[in-house]
């Protein structure tokens, strides 16, 4: 197998942190529109676990960004800004919108981390484990959502999209800068 290379794996960490960065703050402008405007005590449990599990994927991407020197993207206020306003107008279009967020965010990471541990050497094994971990609570997630109603049917399908495209874009550029 090919040797990893440093510039892959600062890639990789560096879009890592940025993504479950992203998902907290996705679940902290669903947690403050469920706070403020929309009261389902049920919806804000699920994403309160929800959380938990993403401030843990988090905690380990932000000691490898020290831990290996890494410069995380310029751009994180900007996600978090994006991240926020996603998170809370999914939750204040409804549960079903809200759980589609979830889902589809969840869909985009799923084969972003597949990608990533394809391409993970032996060198990098305790690395490759973690985003293996991390991708099996990403999909659990997903789980969670489409039994709590996410749904694609009908607009909530044009939602998915651009909830997709934007999680796609941010991946790209969070590589880069």
């Amino acid at each position: 197998m090919k040797k990893t290379s440093k510039n892959k794996i600062e890639e990789f960490i560096r879009v890592d942190h940025a993504g479950e960065r992203g998902a907290i703050k996705i679940y902290e402008g669903q947690l403050l529109a469920l706070n403020t405007f929309v009261k389902d005590e049920n919806l804000k449990k699920t994403i309160e676990k929800m959380k938990k599990h993403e401030k843990e994927h988090l905690d380990f991407f932000s000691k490898e960004i020290k831990k290996r020197k890494i410069k995380p993207t310029k751009l994180l206020p900007l996600w978090d800004v994006l991240s926020v306003g996603l998170g809370f107008s999914s939750a204040i279009m409804g549960k079903k919108a809200a759980m589609l967020c979830t889902a589809s965010v969840e869909e985009v990471i799923d084969k972003h981390y597949q990608n990533q541990i394809n391409q993970l050497d032996s060198n990098e094994k305790f690395l490759k484990e973690k985003i293996k971990k991390f991708r099996d609570d990403e999909l659990y997630h997903k789980n969670i959502a489409y039994e709590n109603g996410a749904s694609k049917e009908g607009l909530y399908l044009i939602l998915d999209k651009i909830i997709k495209t934007g999680s796609k874009v941010a991946i790209s550029i969070s590589e880069k800068i």
